[in-house]
C-alpha cells in the first residue's frame, strides 16, 4: 500500500498545480503554422454553446504542443455545492477521498492508518505516535479536497476511424457508457459522464478528415485532455461509488507527437 506521507505530498503538488494553472489564457495557444484552411475554419468557428462548437473543425497545428489540460479554460459554472476548485490528473488516493468528500461518507480513518507502514512496521513503543502523524495528514489531506468542483484528466481518446456518412470521428473514451476508475485505499470510485452522448462525437469536414487520419497514423493514436465538472455522486453499496461530471471542453491530441487536432467546448 502506499504510504500516506507520500500520497500527501502528491496531494499538496497537484493542488498547487491546480490554483497555479486556473482558467486558460487564450493568448497562450501559440502561432498558427501556415495559412490553411484549416486555421481559417477554426478562427472562425462560432462561440456558441453545444452542437456548433463540438462539430469544431480540427485545429491547424500550432507552436504549444506540449500545452496540457490545465491550459484548457476553466468551467463557466462551479461544480457542485458551488465547489469552484480544481484537481489536475489526481491520484486515485486522492479521488477515493474527494468522493468520502462529496457523498458525506466518514472516511475510514482507523483502517487506514493501521495499514500504513510507518504504523504496522513501528515499533510498539512508538505505534501511537505514528497512528497520530498519520491520522493528522490524512484528515489535512481530506480537508483540503472540500472546495474541489472540477477535474481536469488525460486520458487515451479511443478515437473512431472517420465516418463519411456522419461526417465525424467518435472520441470512445468520451462516450456515455465509458468510466474512468480509480482505485484507492481498497475502494473502487468511478467518474461517469452526463453528456458523453454529445461530447464524444467530434465532427470533421469531409475535406479534412485525410489531415487528421494522417496525424494519428494506422492505429488511431490519439489522447485527449477533459475538463469535467462535478455534478452529483452516487454511493453504492459495500463501499465505493460514482462521481458524475459533465464534460466541459476538452482538447484532442496526436500520439506520440502531442499536436493539437482540436479544442471542443460542450457545455457552459
Amino acid at each position: 500500500m502506499r504510504r500516506s506521507s507520500e500520497i500527501f505530498a502528491a496531494l499538496t503538488a497537484v493542488l498547487a498545480l491546480a490554483t497555479a494553472c486556473g482558467g486558460g489564457d487564450e493568448s497562450k495557444e501559440g502561432t498558427q503554422t501556415g495559412a490553411s484552411a484549416l486555421a481559417m475554419a477554426d478562427a472562425a468557428a462560432p462561440a456558441n454553446v453545444g452542437e456548433t462548437n463540438a462539430a469544431a473543425a480540427p485545429a491547424a497545428a500550432d507552436s504549444s504542443t506540449s500545452e496540457s489540460a490545465a491550459g484548457v479554460g476553466a468551467p463557466a459554472q462551479p461544480g457542485i455545492g458551488g465547489r469552484t476548485g480544481e484537481l489536475v490528473n489526481p491520484a486515485a488516493e486522492t479521488v477515493v477521498m474527494l468522493y468520502h468528500d462529496l457523498a458525506h461518507v466518514a472516511f475510514p480513518f482507523d483502517r487506514v492508518v493501521a495499514e500504513d507502514s510507518r504504523v504496522s512496521m513501528a515499533k510498539a513503543i512508538d505505534k501511537q505516535s505514528q497512528r497520530d502523524a498519520v491520522r493528522a495528514e490524512l484528515e489535512a489531506a481530506l480537508a483540503s479536497l472540500r472546495g474541489i468542483g472540477a477535474l481536469r484528466i488525460s486520458m487515451g481518446a479511443n478515437l473512431s476511424d472517420y465516418d463519411p456518412s456522419y461526417s465525424e470521428f467518435t472520441i470512445r473514451a468520451l462516450a456515455p457508457s465509458s468510466v474512468v476508475t480509480f482505485d484507492g485505499y481498497r475502494e473502487h470510485v468511478e467518474l461517469r459522464f452526463s453528456n458523453g452522448l454529445e461530447a464524444q462525437t467530434w465532427k470533421v469536414p469531409a475535406a479534412d478528415a485525410q489531415l487528421v487520419r494522417d496525424k494519428v497514423g494506422q492505429f488511431q493514436g490519439a489522447s485527449v485532455d477533459v475538463l469535467l465538472r462535478i455534478t452529483g455522486v452516487q454511493p453504492q453499496a459495500g463501499g465505493g461509488g460514482s462521481i458524475q461530471t459533465e464534460i466541459v471542453e476538452y482538447e484532442l491530441r496526436a500520439d506520440p507527437s502531442g499536436e493539437r487536432l482540436a479544442r471542443v467546448r460542450v457545455a457552459d
